[in-house]
């Protein structure tokens, strides 16, 4: 703005700017992580999608890596943090959990099992078929799984009859498209059906689309760095406020048992969404 008179004369094309940045204010903020990939699901619950696990990064010796977290409601509200536990560190709430499981008393260990830690596992996929989200079929993204995806990954690696291979699914050349078939069995996700296709070859083995797309693989390590995780003293302080610890070493409540859907509607944070999604694989 150059002069008194320029502000008295534009004074409404700044009221109309004024009013753009408080819109945008206003605006959720988005959680979401760009590099992480979801099968969307219909109003009852089923998705299908086919992806193909990709083998380790550049530099990195595993085509996977494990994350322990937290997520439970307490008097003082969610916690929902990733756990030192991965990094082989002491972690708060798994230090309190041995303290009420050791105590031999079963309400202890029924808070203690409400508590109790989760394992979720990373890996990179390209997404061949996405018929939700056609945008992403041919794309590389990071795939959060559970147990119940590792166990059909390790289920072919080392198969239980003589008459199976063993296949190695996050091979190029002699790997295996994983055809993703989500069911909503009694009010949760369900993977069972999920399954392996036969072997094949991505890209009928052609090396230069192999490489291009392993070029474009994201780090796993760089998941479970330091400074991706709370300090102790920080996961302790919220600890403490969400069990409204009194500080004499007594717990004042009990955290309530709740469901995924009360999660969801407690947050539209994707941390949130996470937790729904890792409790139900």
């Amino acid at each position: 703005m150059s002069s008194f008179k320029d502000l008295k004369k534009n004074r409404m094309s700044n009221l109309e700017n004024l009013s753009k940045q408080v819109e945008k204010l206003a605006e959720k903020p988005s959680y979401e992580d760009d590099r992480l990939w979801k099968c969307e699901r219909d109003k009852s619950g089923n998705g299908y999608a086919v992806v193909r696990f990709l083998p380790a990064s550049n530099n990195e010796d595993m085509p996977w890596v494990q994350m322990w977290s937290h997520g439970f409601k307490g008097p003082g509200g969610w916690y929902i943090e990733n756990s030192l536990t991965t990094l082989g560190k002491d972690d708060p709430v798994s230090k309190a959990n041995t303290a009420l499981w050791n105590s031999g008393v079963e309400s202890d260990k029924n808070i203690a099992r409400d508590r109790k830690r989760k394992l979720s596992y990373y890996s990179n996929i390209l997404v061949l078929e996405d018929s939700a989200n056609a945008e992403n079929e041919g794309k590389v993204f990071l795939f959060r799984y559970g147990k119940k995806i590792f166990e059909k990954i390790t289920g072919v690696m080392n198969p239980e009859f003589k008459d199976e291979t063993p296949l190695n699914p996050f091979d190029f050349w002699e790997g295996a498209n994983f055809k993703l078939k989500i069911r909503q069995v009694d009010g949760y996700a369900n993977y069972d059906k999920s399954e392996f296709a036969s072997q094949s070859k991505l890209f009928d083995g052609d090396d230069a689309k192999c490489e291009a797309i392993w070029k474009q693989q994201h780090s796993l390590q760089d998941l479970i760095t330091t400074d991706k995780f709370k300090s102790y003293q920080e996961l302790e302080a919220r600890f403490n406020t969400v069990i409204a610890h009194d500080g004499s070493g007594e717990f004042v409540e009990t955290i309530e048992e709740s469901s995924n859907d009360e999660i969801l509607e407690k947050s539209n944070d994707d941390s949130l969404e996470y937790f729904k999604k890792l409790a139900e694989q």
